[in-house]
């Protein structure tokens, strides 16, 4: 006799965490401004790499070019969803209100405005070196100017470097904040379904309407929500 085995299914869960739990802003960095008189050095600071910053994505979650689901509101029904073995999760209320979500949210755009603020204060040096040089270059003799402009270039391409080191450095973090939140919530699932008697937990979004309909009393999103902030008030003690 073959053992019962309860099978847990998140659809679209880690899709929806890197399409959505992880926005992205563009920083960009000012152009050096020139000086009116003629220099033979040429040089420009690219716009900073974009740096990505997390934030948790509260209410409605805008699709990657899919329709919203017209779907109304599931129908109340007299199903008792103990007896199911099929339930859903909310994924849009479960990230707007899962505390460990914020927490690494927060935590990912203090990384992101830091790296911001570290960058530009670079530039803004540079680009100060750089106006003076311009301004002095007129009576500077020949091997001076020759000298002072190979520092700069070398200056330039190590904060080129710099940005695209940082912004390299941001984005390996959110793939592991990723990781961190889909496997936490992932691991929860299984156990759930275990202990309720669950084949199959399904997540929903407006976002990502894998789910047309479902009738509301199989909805244990404010069940699972309270779980997992228990569980992480727990973690954090």
């Amino acid at each position: 006799m073959l053992t019962h085995i309860f099978t847990v299914r998140i659809l679209g869960l880690k899709r929806y965490l890197c399409q959505n739990f992880l926005k992205q802003y563009n920083f960009d960095l000012p152009q050096i401004r020139r000086s009116a008189k003629p220099t033979k050095m040429k040089i420009t600071i690219p716009v900073l790499s974009k740096i990505a910053m997390a934030t948790v994505v509260a209410g409605s979650i805008l699709a990657c070019n899919k329709p919203q689901s017209t779907a109304g509101k599931p129908v109340q029904a007299t199903t008792d969803p103990a007896k199911e073995s099929i339930v859903y999760i909310n994924q849009d209320t479960l990230f707007s209100k899962y505390e460990f979500a914020k927490d690494i949210t927060s935590s990912l755009q203090a990384k992101g405005k830091a790296a911001k603020s570290e960058i530009q204060g670079r530039v803004d040096a540079f680009q100060a070196e750089v106006a003076d040089y311009q301004k002095n270059a007129g009576t500077m003799a020949a091997d001076q100017r020759q000298t002072k402009e190979q520092h700069l270039q070398r200056e330039q391409q190590d904060l080129q470097n710099h940005q695209q080191d940082a912004a390299a450095g941001f984005q390996n973090d959110q793939v592991v904040a990723n990781n961190r939140v889909y496997d936490t919530i992932a691991n929860f699932a299984k156990r759930y379904a275990k202990e309720k008697g669950y084949k199959l937990v399904l997540m929903y979004s407006k976002a990502n309407p894998t789910i047309l309909y479902g009738d509301q009393t199989l909805d244990v999103t404010a069940d699972v929500i309270k779980r997992l902030n228990d569980a992480y008030v727990k973690e954090k003690k």
